[in-house]
């Protein structure tokens, strides 16, 4: 692709990104009452936003010139941002993280079946992961040009600020102020102080409220002293719904400010002046200026400090350094009071990371990832499910839904740190099903897509770190070194076994137990800023203690069986790959219809042991036949439909389940009405549910 035309699906995206925003701006501001339309209106936007990151994406890969790639992933960030976001209010107001999204995308006039736009795509983490993520800075600096000849026009411009500030607020206190700590943010604190008559009006506020304090107190004390009249019984006042709302946005600003700085640099630019696709020097000044201006500040903070301190000395009578001595002394001792945790501690300060990491590796506590892709997790999207849910039971994500979840809170926060930092924070993920439906290569998906390291946290890995010290020190290394090395992921198979029922046995169980009151205190320890992700997969939920087990992992992805469609695919898929020949001798709807209630691996495990190396060698003169694969598959045990019934009621236990089961619940007849409900948001007022139809 060409970059004038990179440039062109860029112009155009953006567009559609400027409606999207007024769209917002306009739709987004009111409340809603009605639910349903909030639900259509929420839909709506979120697959408009998925389009825009697919051409966004489109337009981002081929870019060559760096400074246009920074705009389009400002755009990127924003856009994925924005789509979690919606993501998450979708959720809140459906109790559930399957939607149906057939008539938005009727509306809209795409296909509501294979779902293209409801894939995130991911090619962008690919991207980075390539290029590091973050291309080394070409060696264009205008920093020294930039201190020598703007220099001291910005300091003299500090001092009058940061001066005319003090004389301001002792004209209005009488005194002068004390000078903010630098990590108050030093002189910015005080050049963004208000204007004297706000302070005068916020003094006289204050003084109201003091005197309405102790007006209030005599009050009090009076009646205190008066026999208390009988009290009337009070009139319960009506709860006012004012419907849902959508809550305030960490992206919509990033995504309005690169809109204009796309119409300042980038809208009317000749692409034609760019054959060599080189740097901008302007841009690269403006964005070195800040530089110039930060460190400049600093430095006249220390002047300013010593000036103002002398003057008040002179002017005041104050002595300066004794006061802020006692803020130093004041500041650190609320520093001792703050509680360190056990695992915030630098338990090994003189070891490299390096050394860390080859601990971790040679215990295989820090495994390879296999080289598994998203898209290689084969699917089709349930049109059955859908129909399901329009009947009220409870929705079942389909391959492609499991898939647009585990990219939404799995590879897409982890691959970009401005998502991870701003948006809603997923710190753990639950891949729950049965054996064999692919929850182990999920994971290894997710650290492929994002470039992360793969810490296994599994049970069996933890022999050598017995006890809590052992354990401690355990999590305290694969924090240090996922945090240094980050992205990274920690994955914990069968993790049912460190929340498991009943009495503990052996010294095993109690490691396991004690790993269970470390993982909370572990997750406690990652911040925004920590693009690591606490994974577990598990194949046996209901054997658990659903309530610490639920309070762990924020988000739970609940894997079914694979329905007709998706068997008949993996059949294809896996012989072909295998090396076998398609033939009329070889039926693969009779071999769809025979494995239901089978799982992928199944799938998989009867195809490497029917294609043997000696049967491929046959195959010319004795063709595939149906029957071998039927008679490998009947030595395996399928899914039964108990343990269906199995995950399905544990999944009505956890919190989001019972949200949903309440916000389904049939009247008395059981003619399996749903309530009628409003919207709830985090904005302003929450809607009540009202009586039963």
């Amino acid at each position: 692709m060409s970059q004038n035309t990179c440039c062109q699906i860029w112009a155009d995206t953006q567009k559609e990104l400027d409606v999207m925003l007024q769209r917002e701006r306009e739709e987004f501001q009111e409340p809603q009452e009605d639910a349903e339309e909030a639900m259509k209106m929420l839909a709506t936007a979120y697959v408009q936003y998925l389009a825009i990151l697919r051409k966004l994406d489109e337009a981002h890969a081929p870019l060559i010139h760096q400074q246009k790639r920074a705009a389009v992933r400002q755009a990127l960030d924003g856009v994925m941002g924005r789509i979690l976001e919606i993501k998450g209010e979708m959720v809140a107001l459906e109790k559930c993280e399957c939607h149906s999204m057939a008539a938005v995308l009727k509306e809209l006039q795409r296909v509501p079946s294979l779902p293209p736009e409801l894939e995130v795509m991911i090619s962008l983490q690919k991207t980075n992961v390539l290029e590091g993520e973050f291309q080394e800075r070409a060696d264009y600096s205008f920093v020294h040009e930039l201190r020598a000849a703007e220099g001291p026009h910005i300091k003299e411009t500090f001092q009058e600020e940061i001066t005319q500030c003090f004389l301001e607020c002792r004209h209005v206190t009488g005194r002068f102020p004390d000078y903010p700590l630098e990590k108050a943010g030093g002189s910015k604190a005080i050049i963004v102080e208000k204007h004297p008559e706000e302070i005068v009006e916020e003094l006289a506020a204050k003084k109201a409220q003091a005197e309405a304090q102790k007006n209030e107190k005599d009050k009090k004390k009076k009646e205190a002293k008066e026999p208390a009249p009988e009290k009337k019984p009070e009139v319960e006042k009506p709860v006012v719904d004012e419907g849902w709302k959508m809550a305030p946005s960490n992206f919509l600003s990033m995504l309005e400010e690169g809109s204009s700085q796309y119409q300042v640099f980038w809208e009317n630019r000749d692409n034609k002046a760019d054959f060599l696709q080189d740097h901008d020097p302007e841009l690269i000044r403006a964005g070195e200026r800040g530089e110039v201006v930060e460190e400049i500040r600093v430095q006249v903070d220390v002047v300013m400090q010593e000036k103002l301190l002398r003057v008040k000395e002179a002017v005041d009578g104050e002595t300066g350094p004794g006061q802020v001595k006692a803020v130093k002394e004041k500041v650190s001792k609320a520093a001792v009071k703050k509680k360190v945790s056990e695992l915030e501690k630098d338990l090994t300060p003189g070891r490299s990371i390096d050394s860390l990491y080859q601990q971790l590796a040679e215990e295989r506590l820090l495994i390879q990832v296999k080289n598994v892709n998203l898209s290689d997790y084969m699917g089709y999207y349930d049109c059955l499910g859908t129909l399901l849910r329009e009947t009220g039971a409870q929705p079942m994500p389909s391959i492609p839904e499991v898939r647009q979840l585990v990219a939404l809170y799995g590879i897409l926060p982890l691959g970009s740190q401005t998502v991870h930092e701003n948006a809603p924070l997923v710190k753990s993920l639950l891949l729950a099903g049965p054996a064999g439906v692919g929850k182990k290569m999920l994971v290894h998906a997710i650290c492929t897509e994002a470039g992360a390291n793969l810490f296994s946290l599994t049970p069996s890995n933890t022999v050598n770190y017995s006890g809590k010290e052992g354990l401690i020190m355990l999590l305290h290394m694969i924090l240090k070194v996922g945090k240094e090395l980050q992205p990274s992921v920690v994955w914990i198979g069968d993790t049912e076994r460190i929340y498991s029922k009943g009495a503990t046995k052996g010294e095993d169980e109690v490691n396991f137990k004690r790993l269970a009151r470390l993982l909370p205190q572990f997750l406690r320890t990652l911040k925004p800023k920590d693009r690591v992700l606490l994974v577990g997969t598990t194949r046996r939920p209901f054997d658990a203690n659903v309530g610490p087990f639920c309070k762990l992992y924020q988000k739970i992805i609940l894997i079914s069986k694979p329905d007709y469609l998706t068997r008949f695919a993996l059949w294809k898929h896996y012989i072909l790959q295998g090396g076998g020949t398609l033939t009329k001798l070889l039926n693969l709807n009779c071999l769809a219809h025979m494995s239901d209630g089978y799982t992928q691996g199944h799938v998989v495990e009867v195809v490497h042991a029917v294609l043997t190396e000696l049967r491929l060698l046959q195959m010319a003169r004795k063709p595939l036949r149906t029957i071998e694969f039927v008679t490998s598959l009947a030595r395996h045990d399928p899914v039964y439909n108990e343990e269906e019934a199995a995950f399905q009621a544990w999944y009505g236990k956890t919190p989001l389940g019972k949200a949903w089961l309440a916000e389904h619940a049939t009247d008395e007849e059981g003619k399996g009405k749903r309530k009628k409900r409003k919207g709830k948001g985090k904005g302003k007022g929450k809607g009540k549910g009202k009586g039963k139809k």
